[in-house]
């Protein structure tokens, strides 16, 4: 489990609640000056708070919640209905953001957008995945791109020059690491990385099947789907993935040569860095190959962390302003280097030149973005989806009671959601 991704799983009081609801700053409705921040990422925020104190002269007061998701989530809920709610606040994308959006709790940020994307800030793949019923809301820290980091070493030790570019190159590249004793692939067994090869697999095979079942048109029962499940246990049981139940952590796993290829997305250098593992030199970063061709473009699997305004604060002019900050090259830059991450804004510097390579290759026109399976399902679906991938590889076989019972979640949901 990633440290900046997810948080160890604590109970949340009802003292929690009530800080959160009490942490609203008491500036007035300027545009400058200390917003609250409430987030749940675990983040360093500090260089960002410092870099946009000193460009627009707002500084951030944050609040940290080292809760599980779903409690951070329910306390955000309940503390926007109230006159103390945070100025802004971590979120994400998908189905969750979409319900604020429903019950007006978040302002709309579509001008900033608009802004954004005049000035070549942003992707318009990005704005998308942040419009709901044609408008903008919340804007994002930060937009991670996924791909396949390598271990050098592992490469090299088998003879592997250059990283694979096709579906068929990166099995063969798999079967040549397992034939000299190297795991080709970790796992990612377990909540709440589960997801990952299911996604990899489905998008990389049919991206239009893989979007219509998370929109609810599709249903994981369908054939493409046993299809993408039947590869996925093909390269089980070849050996190609380490052991799902392992407890070893993922960055340990890579730096001891544990597997060779590891898919996280851009914010995973930050954690490498960690374990003393650097860019180029240690580990590279390749683009999935497609499983199947789709018209020419790659799809690649995004994930990103909204920032978002809430609709009632006293200090909205401020956040506002901070928000469109947060796009900027200048605040990109600041940010990437304190995570050691891919920066969004084309016009920010990355903190190496392999992310950098990595981010110019993937936002070209050669790719196609997509949302991550984790923000795109609706949550009850992911839940199923979650609990039956990990059996599946717990016990892998015929995957049909699995995806039956994740089809039941699916229809369940759409039948009140459509």
């Amino acid at each position: 489990m990633n440290a900046r991704k997810w948080l160890a799983v604590a109970v949340v009081t009802a003292a929690a609640a009530a800080t959160l609801v009490g942490c609203s700053s008491t500036t007035s409705g300027s545009s400058s000056g200390t917003l609250s921040f409430a987030e749940d990422k675990g983040w360093n925020y500090k260089p960002l708070s410092a870099a946009a104190d000193k460009d627009i002269d707002i500084s951030l007061k944050t609040t940290s919640y080292s809760s599980s998701q779903d409690a951070f989530q329910a306390l955000i809920k309940q503390s926007l209905r109230t006159p103390k709610a945070p100025d802004i606040f971590t979120w994400h994308t998908g189905s969750q953001l979409e319900a604020l959006v429903q019950q007006g709790l978040v302002s709309d940020t579509s001008s900033i957008w608009k802004k954004a994307i005049a000035n070549n800030w942003v992707s318009p793949a990005i704005e998308k995945m942040y419009t709901i019923k044609g408008k903008q809301y919340c804007v994002p820290l930060e937009v991670d791109y996924w791909g396949m980091f390598y271990n050098k070493k592992d490469f090299a030790k088998v003879g592997i020059t250059t990283p694979p570019t096709t579906w068929n190159d990166l099995m063969t590249d798999a079967a040549t690491l397992k034939s000299n004793g190297i795991t080709p692939f970790y796992s990612q067994g377990g909540n709440p990385w589960a997801f990952v090869w299911y996604m990899l697999l489905m998008s990389g095979t049919d991206l239009k099947e893989y979007n219509a079942i998370n929109a609810g048109t599709a249903k994981y029962t369908d054939p493409e789907v046993k299809t993408v499940m039947d590869t996925w246990l093909d390269m089980i049981k070849k050996g190609y993935f380490s052991d799902p139940g392992s407890k070893t952590p993922t960055t340990t796993s890579f730096k001891d040569n544990s597997s060779a290829m590891q898919a996280y997305g851009t914010w995973y250098p930050g954690s490498l860095s960690q374990v003393g593992l650097k860019a180029g030199s240690d580990y590279g970063i390749f683009p999935i190959p497609a499983v199947s061709d789709q018209g020419g473009k790659t799809p690649v699997a995004v994930e990103t962390a909204p920032v978002c305004v809430t609709s009632h604060s006293a200090n909205k002019a401020t956040a506002l302003k901070y928000s469109q900050w947060l796009m900027s090259p200048a605040a990109q830059s600041t940010w990437s280097k304190s995570q050691g991450i891919l920066p969004y804004n084309p016009k920010a510097t990355a903190p190496n030149a392999t992310l950098q390579a990595f981010g110019k290759q993937v936002t070209s026109s050669s790719y196609e973005a997509y949302l991550r399976y984790y923000e795109a399902a609706p949550a009850p679906v992911l839940t199923s989806a979650l609990n039956n991938f990990t059996g599946f590889m717990e016990n892998p076989g015929d995957p049909t009671k699995y995806l039956q019972t994740i089809q039941t979640a699916s229809a369940q949901y759409w039948a009140s959601n459509k």
